[in-house]
């Protein structure tokens, strides 16, 4: 069995007098599809950076895709783990075509510099197709939906086939079309592919989990609120005092939902002072 993709024991991490990160630890197989959940400030980004080699852990042993930090450069390991976010500070050079904004995933840049192999154009056409997008693969970047642009995005990533894709709230400000579509791309990845890369999805919302998903770590104020597979953590006893709020969970075609009854959001809202 290959070492786990992600193996964190008692992480750390402070800024200053603030306890971002507290005790968290998580192991994801290799290979598998996994989930970080929570409210806003519950430390799913920080961790998600650390995940990503970009932060160091104040405390705690983290161990990525076989590489324990203090012992390898993760400078190198870096380049086998991609992180996508729709909504990230940085995006491709918006006058590319879909195609061209896929190649720059074989260069780690936002703009085209490079001169591409046609085995390269070759697989950015065989990657466009796997995420629906062939249709689009010469429409300028700048034109595609929102939902097309998260999809050219994971192909992008897809480009040097990482061995750990990190999905950032990749459905965020989607209608409900674009954001079953970018799930299905999710979901394909583990049924017509046979050596799929480790994916870590991370929301807020239970219902942009796809059946894939095997692993959830449920994180409340940096620590750890519930962690096991999805039935395990995704239940209303287990979710409502984190969310802080009545939740009822229901399942369907290996997919959850969670709502809250309006009979619930009278209590929800802070009463008006009186006198």
């Amino acid at each position: 069995m290959p070492p786990p993709a992600i193996d964190l024991r008692n992480i750390h991490l402070h800024r200053g007098p603030t306890h971002i990160l507290n005790d968290v630890s998580w192991t994801v197989p290799t290979g598998s599809c996994a989930a970080i959940l929570g409210p806003n400030g519950s430390g799913k980004s920080m961790l998600t950076r650390v995940v990503a080699c970009h932060l160091w852990p104040t405390a705690g042993t983290a161990v990525i895709l076989g590489n324990r930090f203090g012992e390898t450069n993760l400078l190198e390991l870096r380049k086998s783990i991609r992180l996508v976010q729709a909504a990230g500070p940085f995006d491709v050079d918006p006058s590319l075509t879909t195609r061209e904004a896929v190649l720059t995933g074989f260069f780690s840049t936002i703009g085209l510099y490079d001169a591409y192999t046609e085995e390269m154009n070759a697989e950015a056409l065989r990657l466009l197709e796997q995420v629906g997008l062939a249709h689009v693969a010469d429409h300028t970047y700048s034109t595609l939906s929102s939902g097309e642009r998260v999809r050219s995005l994971i192909a992008r990533a897809l480009a040097i086939r990482p061995q750990l894709l990190l999905l950032d709230e990749p459905t965020s400000g989607l209608d409900l079309l674009a954001r079953e579509q970018v799930l299905a791309t999710v979901q394909s990845m583990f049924e017509s592919d046979r050596t799929p890369p480790t994916v870590v999805m991370i929301t807020h919302h239970v219902e942009e989990l796809p059946p894939a998903t095997a692993n959830v770590l449920l994180l409340s104020e940096g620590r750890v609120a519930a962690c096991g597979s999805p039935g395990e953590v995704i239940r209303s006893e287990v979710l409502s005092p984190v969310y802080r709020c009545p939740l009822e969970v229901r399942r369907n075609n290996g997919r959850f939902y969670v709502e809250v009854h309006p009979a619930a959001w009278g209590a929800l809202l802070p009463k008006t002072m009186k006198g």
